[in-house]
């Protein structure tokens, strides 16, 4: 089998075998530029050596039989022994560009005799010796593994001893005694020592790329970019151009447009007599392009050349490395260039308005879930200050303002002007009121999942989640993390973008409008088949979901519109024994609900809107019968009369369950409590006939929740069209009834329920709960990480819809209830419904629509667009 091929010998570049950077430099030798010559070691060497555990030897046999051609066509020769001494750099290149790679090693080839060569080569002693320490510091870290900070300290004590600023001022001498106390350091760490002989070097090096797949953070970027552990990298060998020969040399970085913002100029670093890593180091200051001009015209406008065709070769934006050696231009990588979100939506619809591409590719080119960053405030810049804990970037967006720890007070505060972020252990549905009033969320546990995490999504708000490091006592309304102390009052800024929390108040950047955006938002309309709707639960989040592009509400969750002042409401419906009292309770909740769903209709008027009827756990609704326990004992012992907690604390425990998530919930709640069921829906009829009147055009839509049998829902259904009856006695707008599939046996069982219902929505966060047998926020905090870190499972199956389990249970709920009922519209209304890839498995079902949080919106339109197109949103380019 042949491992090895030069890059101008590849039959085609094809990136499965040569990965990324070498189809790159394949493809750019066979378009005549100027590519230092080397060879890829393929992936599939890589798959050998994870598999056997050791290289394939015929893969040393071309390597020895590469380096000879190399030697041929360079002129130069490696391990020196007469003429222009030849060195490599070493690469890692899997098909996909992974930054959790393995460092580069350049330089490689260097020794004792070697770096005597060179010295004359290049007329300069103090070159040698700068190529000799540079290839013993990163070979020693990347290969050898001995820390780097070492290697840093000594070049430290040489600046200081010679008051100079920058490695560039150290002497010939500065730098042989460097390369003499990096060889002690490698032996002293790492029990090693450097070998002598170059192929020995290289071929530590190659297995060093090999290793490297399978490093830490090399899993955790496949994990969460949703690449294969089976491709395996190639490995890169190329000779080295050197940049440091003086001012005839230099080295830089290039893309062929503005990667920030996507405007069409070139854009990029240039450093005069330097090697590559010293641009990306940031030791020295840089040079523009436009000073490259300059400095050297010649190159620059052959630079500008090479940009201009390589943008139009590969039809996208290129980022390009260059060296310049001895007033020759070299190129020595190009790939398709990392850009913001801001920059990718620019560069798509500019380059479709050029004719680059057309507007399939457009749309295919943006990444649908770098969207939602564009909706939110973000860091303008850290001015030093360094992040006290990291967590999980569950919401992404930044935010600062008064650090709070309890809901009620976040309140308070907020209504008197205060910008505050609310500080938990973690979020429960009593906290709605207090996220709400939040700037953002922060919490020491849960994941990308958790209850804090959902509804910051939903609610368009920054949020960290899952910040171990911290220590909150709620109680005493403070956090301490090592020896920081922040209390209430203090100021704090969240990062949900990078998951990172730094104490006192950051400058933010307000949200950029794009006005690319609304046009590759139209474009992506016209490719989807997929209907796009929000989960919205108060007219603001509806008016933001509709000006999203959100095509109705697919879920109004009701339970969230009894939190905060209504709370007392409710739980004198629940408990109260006089009748009377329940009916006023009732009666004042009906008025506040009729408000709510006109508000909704309103807004979404002429659309679809869902409403939920009621579905909470019970116990989130009743207070907390040890509160009650303490506050009634202070009562005793004060001597006070304690008759009335006493009878709360008995009603409560009368409706207190042991599992209150699979108990008197949802359906069930409304079969034993109709009153309730009852109350929402004359509150949605009257609405609608508020807003008929009104001259608008509401659709209501009434879904029942967790339904398991077909009787339950016909019963409900019952009600409904009864009160329906009664609110319109001369004729009802039509009003479908429909149901949330959210248990297993509900998916099974769909063909008998789909003869009740007009609609099946499939609520996927209690779905996978059910199926999997976990619970979402018990499983964030303690084994799911784990689990997803051992590969144990795939993805977060809360967060990308589990394509075998619970994909499977919705296709066949899909299937069979429109096999019973072929006008049956199916939906789903899941966090899974702003999920990319979640929304690419909705379309192979072939359901009708999807449902998200607000901010989601415009990412699900995209990722539907590019389901619709038979693309996975995770290979759309940024």
């Amino acid at each position: 089998m042949q491992y090895v091929f030069h890059y101008d010998q590849v039959p085609s570049p094809d990136r499965d075998l040569l990965g990324g950077k070498g189809a790159g430099l394949a493809e750019m030798t066979a378009l005549g530029l100027r590519v230092p010559p080397g060879f890829t070691i393929t992936t599939g060497a890589c798959r050998a050596f994870m598999t056997a555990g050791t290289a394939p030897p015929e893969m040393w046999e071309q390597v020895r039989g590469a380096i000879a051609r190399l030697e041929e066509q360079s002129g130069r020769r490696f391990g020196g022994g007469g003429g222009i001494p030849l060195l490599v750099s070493v690469r890692s290149g899997a098909k996909f560009s992974m930054p959790g790679m393995m460092d580069t090693v350049l330089n490689l080839g260097i020794n004792d005799l070697v770096a005597k060569e060179l010295a004359e080569w290049a007329g300069n002693e103090r070159f040698a010796w700068d190529v000799y320490r540079r290839f013993l510091q990163m070979f020693g870290k990347v290969v050898l593994g001995a820390p780097a900070e070492a290697f840093e300290s000594v070049l430290s004590e040489l600046r200081a001893r010679r008051e100079v600023d920058s490695d560039a001022a150290l002497t010939a001498a500065d730098l042989e005694e460097a390369t003499v106390r990096f060889h002690d350091i490698i032996g002293s760490t790492t029990g090693s020592t450097v070998p002598v002989d170059p192929l020995e070097q290289l071929e530590r090096s190659v297995m060093a790329v090999f290793t490297s797949w399978e490093n830490r953070r090399a899993r955790s970027y496949r994990r969460l970019h949703g690449i294969a552990d089976d491709l395996g990298t190639a490995a890169n060998v190329q000779m080295m151009v050197f940049g440091d020969l003086g001012d005839d040399s230099g080295t830089g970085v290039c893309f062929t447009r503005d990667p920030a913002t996507g405007e069409h100029r070139p854009y990029g670093d240039y450093l005069p007599d330097a090697q590559g890593e010293d641009v990306v180091a940031g030791i020295r200051n840089t040079f523009s392009l436009e000073q490259l001009g300059e400095r050297h015209p010649d190159i620059h406008a052959e630079l500008l050349g090479v940009m201009t065709g390589l943008e139009a070769h590969y039809r996208d934006m290129c980022d390009i490395e260059f060296t310049i050696e001895k007033g020759r231009l070299w190129i020595l990588q190009t790939r398709i260039g990392k850009r913001t979100a801001q920059a990718a939506v620019r560069l798509a619809v500019e380059m479709a308005d050029e004719g680059m591409i057309d507007r399939r590719d457009a749309v295919l080119r943006v990444d649908p879930g770098a969207l939602e960053q564009l909706q939110r405030p973000r860091l303008e810049d850290r001015h030093g200050v360094e992040p006290v804990a990291r967590g999980v970037a569950a919401s992404p967006g930044a935010a600062r303002g008064a650090a709070v720890f309890d809901a009620d007070r976040a309140v308070e505060l907020a209504d008197n002007g205060d910008e505050v972020i609310l500080i938990r252990h973690e979020t429960t549905p009593d906290d709605i009121h207090g996220m709400a009033a939040a700037q953002g969320i922060l919490t020491s546990r849960g994941g990308k999942t958790s209850h804090a995490a959902v509804v910051a999504r939903g609610m368009g708000k920054p949020a960290v989640t899952g910040a171990a490091a911290l220590d909150v006592d709620e109680s005493a309304g403070k956090m301490t993390v090592g020896p920081l102390m922040i209390t209430e009052g203090d100021l704090v800024t969240i990062d949900g973008t990078e998951g990172l929390v730094y104490p006192g108040p950051l400058p933010l950047v307000a949200p950029t409008s794009i006005p690319e955006l609304d046009t590759l938002l139209a474009w992506a309309d016209d490719f989807r088949t997929l209907g796009v709707r929000a989960n919205a639960d108060t007219p603001d989040d509806a008016r933001r979901a509709r000006a999203a592009g959100a095509e109705g509400i697919g879920l109004a969750r009701t339970e969230h519109m009894f939190m905060g002042e209504r709370l007392t409401v409710v739980q004198r419906i629940i408990l109260s024994e006089d009748q009377q009292e329940r009916e006023v309770a009732l009666e004042q909740l009906a008025e506040l609900q009729t408000d709510d769903f006109e508000g909704l209709l309103e807004a979404m008027d002429g659309l679809p809107v869902i409403v939920r009827l009621l579905d909470p756990p019970l116990h989130e609704f009743l207070p907390n019968r040890h509160e009650l326990e303490e506050r009634r004992i202070a009562r005793i012992r004060a001597g006070q009369d304690d008759a009335d907690l006493a009878r709360l604390e008995a009603a409560v425990d009368r409706w207190e369950e042991a599992n209150p998530m699979l108990g008197l919930r949802g359906v069930r709640l409304g079969l034993v409590m109709p009153e309730l069921y009852l109350m929402q829906v004359r509150a949605a009829l009257a609405a609608v006939a508020q807003r008929l009147a009104a001259g608008g055009d509401p659709r209501l839509e009434i879904m029942v929740p967790l339904v398991s049998t077909d009787e339950e829902l016909r019963r409900v259904r019952e009600m409904i069209e009864r009160e329906v009856e009664a609110a319109f006695p001369d004729g009802a707008p039509h009003l479908p009834v429909g149901t949330m599939i959210e248990l297993p046996r509900a998916a099974l069982t769909a063909g008998d329920i789909a003869q009740v219902a007009d609609f099946f929505s499939f609520g996927t966060n209690d779905l996978t709960q059910t199926t999997f047998g976990l619970s979402r926020d018990d499983a964030d905090r303690t084994f799911l990480p784990l689990f997803l870190d051992q590969h144990i499972y795939a993805t977060n199956p809360f967060q990308t819809l589990d394509r075998k389990g619970v994909a499977r249970l919705v296709e066949v709920g899909t299937r069979d209830g429109r096999r019973a009922n072929p006008a049956l519209e199916v939906g789903l209304c899941g966090e899974h419904g702003g999920d990319p890839e979640s929304i690419r498995i909705c379309q192979e079902i072939g359901l009708d629509y999807v449902s998200c949080s607000p901010p989601r919106v415009i990412v699900a339109r995209l990722a539907a667009a590019q389901a619709a197109l038979g693309v996975s949103s995770a290979s759309a380019s940024v």
